[in-house]
């Protein structure tokens, strides 16, 4: 059963969720509570899959609430009402609210927001790790990119094309911009997976916001492993979006497919992301039992997790509300379960990408990115694979040569 506990300092504003939500009152169970203190005591007492809180509360706001709420329940998936007009507001909860919906909401669009979060909760079956992907405000951003956001927002005219240029180059940055110009706060008529759209559609001074006040961006500080790790991170995603991006047009794919495949193939990975800032002596105990077994390093995730780097990076972009495509691109990179591929779409650009990577990088198909005979086949593409590898070797020489 669902339990979705709803916070308000409006009685009456309660009261008409109430109302809103009768057709499900049998099959979830709420709560309706006043006020953030009385809410998390409400917590405290028993537990709730999602909390659904007012942005403008007198005693303790929304930002302050949620982000109690991530420290002391991380489990919970935390949804924010706001009004149009409270961008200051939104900004704020960048970094502790999962989604943004505008107030009022539609009762079709706040059923359907609840529901997707619990789904992708079933997603996990792993309570630890549900917890460690849902407590997450932020992710670290390399230093020199971070760097050179900052410069350019600090400058006197701020180039939109040059910030997204660098948002672009950065894992948690892109999936931050992408969580939050998908919120229903900016109500897009359709979902949006272009950076360069994001950075236009969000403006500079939104983007400066979320950079000044760390509560989106931060820059990663340690300078040890983790931080080599980063940097391996970093250009095998962005290699993999390149060349996903690359397959994409061959296939002569719609633009939004193209933008999907961009932005999956710089996202797959964001699960390792997560584990190895958040997790980081278990997760080298995983990479160390990958070496020694000779085992792809998703397989060693699942011994040492219970599940992989795949099914934990789309956990963290559903509950962000970036679009399905991507969210199934990332979540599936590895074949994981992807009976559902009829036809080329950007998961099968994005893991052609990832095995043509691996491969190049180390001279022969490597565990970690072995193609899926059983997906390429279920597309349709299964044919097509040899002459991808040719049509984005040229591509590849050239990434290779700009971050040598």
């Amino acid at each position: 059963m669902r339990s979705v506990l709803f916070v308000d300092d409006e009685p009456l504003v309660l009261e008409g969720l109430r109302r809103m939500l009768r057709s499900v009152r049998h099959e979830w169970r709420l709560g309706f509570v006043q006020g953030g203190r009385a809410a998390l005591e409400a917590l405290d007492q028993q537990p709730y899959q999602v909390v659904v809180s007012d942005m403008r509360m007198p005693d303790m706001d929304g930002a302050t609430f949620l982000e109690e709420v991530r420290i002391r329940h991380p489990s919970v998936a935390r949804i924010m009402l706001t009004g149009q007009t409270d961008r200051e507001g939104a900004i704020r909860s960048v970094g502790c609210a999962h989604r943004f919906l505008v107030k009022p909401s539609e009762p079709e669009l706040l059923k359907h927001t609840i529901e997707r979060a619990c789904q992708l909760r079933e997603l996990m079956h792993n309570d630890s790790l549900a917890k460690v992907a849902a407590a997450l405000g932020r992710l670290p951003s390399l230093p020199e990119i971070y760097m050179a956001l900052t410069n350019e927002l600090r400058s006197e005219d701020p180039s939109p094309k040059r910030v997204a240029e660098i948002v672009g180059k950065d894992i948690a940055m892109t999936a931050k911009v992408l969580q939050l110009v998908n919120s229903a706060f900016f109500g897009m008529p359709r979902k949006v997976a272009s950076i360069e759209q994001a950075v236009t559609l969000l403006g500079t001074e939104i983007i400066k916001a979320l950079v000044l006040s760390n509560s989106a961006f931060s820059s990663f500080a340690n300078r040890g492993g983790a931080a080599f790790e980063l940097n391996t991170l970093w250009h095998h995603s962005m290699i993999v979006g390149s060349l996903a991006r690359g397959i994409a047009r061959s296939e002569k794919a719609e633009g939004f497919v193209l933008d999907e495949s961009l932005q999956a193939g710089i996202l797959h990975d964001i699960g390792r992301l997560v584990l190895a800032t958040s997790l980081p002596n278990e997760y080298e105990v995983a990479k160390r039992m990958a070496a020694e077994h000779a085992l792809p390093l998703h397989e060693a995730e699942i011994q040492v997790f219970g599940c992989s780097h795949a099914k934990i990076g789309a956990y963290v972009l559903g509950l962000w509300g970036l679009p399905d495509g991507i969210v199934e691109s990332v979540a599936h990179h590895h074949d994981e379960g992807a009976d559902f591929v009829h036809s080329f779409c950007s998961l099968v650009a994005v893991h052609a990408a990832n095995a043509i990577a691996h491969q190049h990088s180390r001279g022969a198909a490597s565990l970690d990115g072995a193609a899926s005979v059983s997906l390429l086949q279920a597309a349709g593409s299964a044919e097509r694979f040899e002459h991808w590898q040719s049509v984005v070797a040229p591509d590849f020489i050239g990434i290779e040569d700009c971050h040598a």
